[in-house]
Parts: C-alpha cells; structure tokens; sequence
C-alpha cells in the first residue's frame, strides 16, 4: 500500500486529519479541485467561517435540500453533518455526496431511535407523520412529509385541520409551531442540544447591559427563550430580518456560525452571541464545528469519506421530502 493509498483508507474510515503541507494555499487548492473534479460545496450556515467563505452555496435545510435536489456537479460536497448529507444522497442517487467528517453528527437526530420511533408511529395509525428534516433517514423513511424551521407553518397547514398530526423529533419546534398554528399535533420528545442550553438568566443580564438589543432565536430553543425574542425564525429568517430591521444591535440565540454572514451583510450592526448555562461565552454546536477546511480540502482530494445507503431506504425516504419541495414551490418559499 503507497501513501495515497494508506491515506485514502484513513479517510474512509473517517480519520480526516491526514498531514497536509503547511504550505499548501488552501483557498486556492479546493477551487482547483471543484474545478478538475466537477464538485460543488454546499455548507450549513452553522459551518466554521473559512469553510462558508469557500462553499458553493451557503443555506439552511431547505435551501441547502432545493440546492442538492438541482445541481449538475458530479461531486456534492456537504460542509454540515450526517443527516444533511444523507438528504443529498437521498435527493441524488447517481452523484458522489462527501462529508468532510463521518462523526459530524447530530443530537436531535440521535433524539429519535428508528425502532422506538416505529414502535411510537404504530400506536397512532391515524396520524399523518411530519417528521423535522434534522432526522435520520430512517425517520424519514417512516413519514409522510418533511419540513424545515422555515416551512414547516406551509407543511402544517397543507395538512386539513381535521387530521391529526405526529410530529417528530424536535419538542420546542412543535410546540411554537402548535402555539402559532392552533393545531394540537402529537410531539415525539426530542431536542437540539445546541438550543437548549441557553441561559435564560444570562441573556437578561445581556439584555440589561444592552437594551437597545433585540433578541433573535430559532424555534428549537426552549419555550422560556422564545417569549423573550423580539424576532423568531429559521436560520434564513433571522439572516433576513438582521439586514431588514432598523436596529443596530442583537443578541442571536442560535449556534454561532451564523454570525459570520450576519456581521458580512451588516458591517455596521453589533452580533452578540446568547449564552448557554455553562461557562462558554457562546454556544456551538461540537458537531458543526468538525469540519474544518483541512478536512474539506482532503475529502475532495481523496473523494471520502462517501455516503451510501441502500436503494430501498432512499426511495422511502424521497417520497416525504419530494412533497416538502412541492409544497414549498407551490407557497412560493423556494424557486
């Protein structure tokens, strides 16, 4: 076995710190290789600032899921974690989808076991299943539909209002979506990590230090967090309404990686990161922040680590993402 070959073996088996010379131009050597290699770089805004700066296309989940569902790059590289680019497979059967780390997963994902969650959906048969897109595939497989934190209002009302709804895995996402749509839906006990430990104590003192701070949150946060918010969205939400608003500083109660397109688009605004209940000043997600841009320029160098999956899985779990895009398109929310 030659070194490339030895390195190559590491990658798959997802060690991704292979030596790089430290004199390699990072920036310009993984333009050259989407360019050979025909690869677009698709990254979460929730990835480190280097690895959004060289990305293709930056986005939340239903951006990032229109973007994989269209391009004509052989190579789909997705700067995120493990669910995100099982969804590009999922929409891409016939394209090379890379993750630059194998152990970027997620804990919201990891909330809802496939075999409690079938077990769960059995014993309501009566249930249309709305399953977050932060699932696995497996999940996904067992729904109906799937939604982002930026349509799942749409999702929800394509559904009558006489049907019952399971939703599944994120707790506080379903229950700010029961409190804005007036459904009652079924809601599977999961959470994000990420958006449950911030400190609601905390970000009083930051408030009373900053008053002229507005609070921004995603939904996923915990339901004490969100009637502070002056604003609640999902990640292209809160990105929209930063460079919309007329105020001139906020406090943003989500992971942190999307400050960096906040302060990009806004030079003259103030982004003060929410803390969580513990003694970080910020809050990122340990997942997100396992990509690096040494592990991007060696997954499209080498072309691993790759994600597969069976052929059956992936055909159940397209059926309830094609209806998320068809029903996004019709509302207008995507292109």
């Amino acid at each position: 076995m030659n070194i490339a070959e030895a390195k190559a073996n590491l990658l798959s088996k997802g060690f991704l710190d292979v030596d790089i010379d430290l004199h390699v131009d990072l920036f310009q050597e993984i333009e050259q290789l989407k360019k050979h290699k025909n690869a677009i770089i698709l990254a979460h805004y929730y990835q480190e600032p280097d690895i959004q700066d060289i990305a293709d296309y930056i986005g939340d989940s239903l951006g990032l899921a229109k973007q994989a569902s269209q391009t004509d790059a052989a190579i789909i590289l997705f700067a995120g974690v493990h669910f995100m680019a099982e969804t590009a497979k999922i929409l891409n059967p016939d394209k090379k989808v890379l993750l630059p780390d194998l152990k970027a997963g997620c804990s919201l994902a990891d909330s809802a076991p496939t075999e409690l969650f079938k077990q769960f959906k059995a014993k309501h048969p009566d249930h249309v299943v709305i399953s977050y897109i932060n699932c696995t595939a497996e999940i996904k497989a067992l729904s109906d539909i799937i939604c982002t934190s930026g349509n799942a209002e749409k999702i929800i009302e394509s559904v009558p209002g006489n049907t019952p709804i399971l939703f599944a895995p994120d707790r506080n996402l379903g229950a700010y979506l029961n409190k804005k749509t007036g459904r009652n839906m079924l809601l599977w006990n999961g959470a994000c990590q990420v958006h449950e430990i911030f400190s609601v104590e905390k970000i009083t003192r930051l408030k009373i230090r900053h008053p002229e701070a507005k609070l921004l949150a995603h939904p996923e946060c915990e339901e004490s967090v969100l009637a502070m918010a002056d604003f609640i969205g999902s990640t292209t939400q809160l990105l929209k309404y930063s460079h919309t608003d007329s105020a001139q500083s906020y406090i943003v109660a989500t992971e942190t990686g999307i400050l960096h397109q906040m302060q990009k688009d806004n030079p003259g605004k103030a982004f003060i990161p929410a803390p969580p209940n513990n003694n970080c000043a910020c809050n990122d997600c340990p997942y997100m922040k396992l990509n690096t841009l040494e592990k991007v320029y060696n997954t499209l160098l080498y072309e691993l680590p790759e994600i597969t999956m069976e052929e059956d899985l992936r055909i159940a779990a397209k059926k309830p993402l094609d209806r998320m895009l068809a029903i996004s398109k019709a509302a207008g929310l995507i292109g």
